[in-house]
């Protein structure tokens, strides 16, 4: 039999960890993934999925994982129920994620700096978004700029 599960979407709240008893941890948490079609109206929906992560790999995750972190989950499903206080059973179907990746960085403000310095598609000049104004790259070293000049790259000339 199989059952495995690998998932990509955002936290939607930082992860709960707790410990069990005996001492185990256990940090539970919900992640959101996108569908890849669109409703009648033309917006997309999502999912919204119960995850559990146990032991280390729970502490792990909640020292790097905070909601709205973008994150790939592999794992398996699991069903189970208890009865509440009420008495009335409850069903819950969760993923027991077995292993995790970071699938973006840890700062949004890395992310900003990148943006900043990525070359714009003409090859020549980088983007300053703090002033608006572009420049050519002061980097003497660096192979691809031709001294002041950039390199004069088309996306055309890219083979993919």
């Amino acid at each position: 039999m199989i059952n495995r599960t690998v998932l990509v979407g955002r936290l939607t709240r930082d992860p709960e960890l707790k410990y069990t008893n005996s001492g185990r941890a256990v940090a539970s948490f919900n992640i959101a993934v996108n569908r890849k079609f669109t409703n009648s109206q033309g917006e997309r929906e999502a999912d919204f999925i119960n995850c559990v992560i146990w032991n280390k790999t729970a502490e792990n995750f909640c020292n790097f994982i905070r909601k709205g972190s973008l994150v790939g989950i592999d794992g398996r499903i699991q069903t189970r129920s208890y009865e509440n206080q009420q008495g009335t059973r409850i069903y819950v179907t969760e993923v027991v994620a077995e292993n995790f990746s970071l699938l973006e960085s840890k700062n949004s403000s890395q992310n900003e700096q990148f943006e900043q310095n990525r070359p714009q598609s003409n090859g020549q000049n980088y983007q300053n978004k703090q002033n608006g104004q572009s420049s050519p790259s002061r980097n003497p070293n660096d192979p691809f700029t031709n001294g002041v000049q950039g390199i004069d790259i088309n996306d055309d000339d890219l083979p993919f």
